[in-house]
């Protein structure tokens, strides 16, 4: 597949003791994303970063701020996240939140929105969704739990998605996350993912291995 592959890497799995330098070595190091994972320990059974967290790290990087929102309710949040800087947002449509008018009112703040779609959950939700949709995020691991192991039925959800994606001629990224590694990275980039989320992966070896890590998920 010809288009660029995109690296977004998952500030989780960051030393959160110094979340603004870690956010500065990792874009320095080529991330063409920064992953931020939101939970609200409800819809998922952890709890992380809210807005104004995301605030005090945006002035650390311009590389665009990739949110994902494992969160319910979601419609009272998006301002807050808006507000904070997110250029992406990607909600779940597990939510008992009405998906479309979330997705609307992300993309009436002339901000990304992307669907973030569970293990469980069949490719097909997305479809009434494709005319706003900049983003359908594959998770390839049950959200809320850190270093799972792969989910190889994501691949066949990708290939779908993929093609979906094409036929509907919109620019649309396809996006995977959970329990990438270097053993797995090309599989998924072969069923057609073109932006990588890799947390574990991305961090390993410290600040100075930043960079080869994300150049070898690209393929370089």
């Amino acid at each position: 597949m010809s288009k660029k592959i995109k690296v977004s890497p998952s500030i989780l799995a960051s030393n959160f003791s110094m979340l603004g330098e870690e956010v500065e070595h990792i874009s320095n190091a080529g991330a063409d994303y920064i992953h931020v994972d939101v939970m609200d320990g409800h819809f998922v059974p952890n709890l992380t970063i809210g807005p104004d967290v995301v605030k005090s790290i945006r002035d650390k990087t311009a590389v665009p701020f990739d949110v994902h929102l494992m969160i319910d309710p979601i419609e009272p949040y998006i301002d807050g996240f808006v507000n904070a800087g997110a250029d992406i947002i990607s909600i779940h449509p597990e939510a008992n939140d009405d998906t479309e008018k979330c997705l609307n009112k992300i993309k009436s703040h002339n901000v990304k929105a992307g669907l973030a779609i569970n293990p469980d959950t069949d490719w097909e939700v997305v479809k009434p969704y494709m005319n706003v949709l900049d983003l359908i995020l594959v998770m390839s691991v049950h959200p809320g739990f850190g270093g799972q192991k792969f989910i190889s039925s994501a691949i066949d959800k990708l290939k779908s998605l993929r093609k979906e994606i094409d036929q509907s001629g919109r620019e649309i990224e396809l996006e995977v996350d959970g329990g990438i590694n270097f053993e797995n990275i090309q599989s998924v980039i072969d069923a057609g993912a073109n932006v990588i989320v890799a947390g574990t992966t991305t961090f390993k070896g410290g600040q100075s291995e930043y960079r080869n890590n994300i150049e070898k998920l690209r393929g370089h």
